[in-house]
């Protein structure tokens, strides 16, 4: 690990910076990001890019718990829990305006 990463997740010089169960979850959060960002770029309708921009923040979101877990910086938690209510908060907007958009 280099030491700007380990000096901005502050993990101590001895400490084991991945777990096994930790790469996992990175490498199938990389896996999730590709697929939802190829989604919105190549959507067929206007509702698939915006669900799947929807679940890149939401897959953000995960991120930050998943370094906030490894790291021990218990302010992860809250920018994760802040990234979350904003994203559903945008979310029922979306239903809402392709309710009203279906009606005369």
């Amino acid at each position: 690990m280099t030491p700007l990463l380990a000096s901005f997740l502050r993990i101590a010089p001895g400490e084991k910076f991945v777990t096994w169960w930790a790469l996992f979850c990175g490498v199938c959060l990389g896996v999730a990001f590709l697929v939802a960002g190829w989604r919105a770029v190549r959507g067929p309708s206007l509702a698939d890019r915006i669900v799947a921009l929807d679940l890149l923040g939401f897959l953000t979101v995960s991120l930050a718990g998943l370094i906030a877990i490894v790291s021990g910086r218990a302010e992860m938690l809250g920018v994760g829990l802040a990234g979350a209510l904003v994203l559903f908060l945008g979310t029922v907007a979306f239903a809402v305006h392709l309710e009203r958009r279906g009606r005369p």
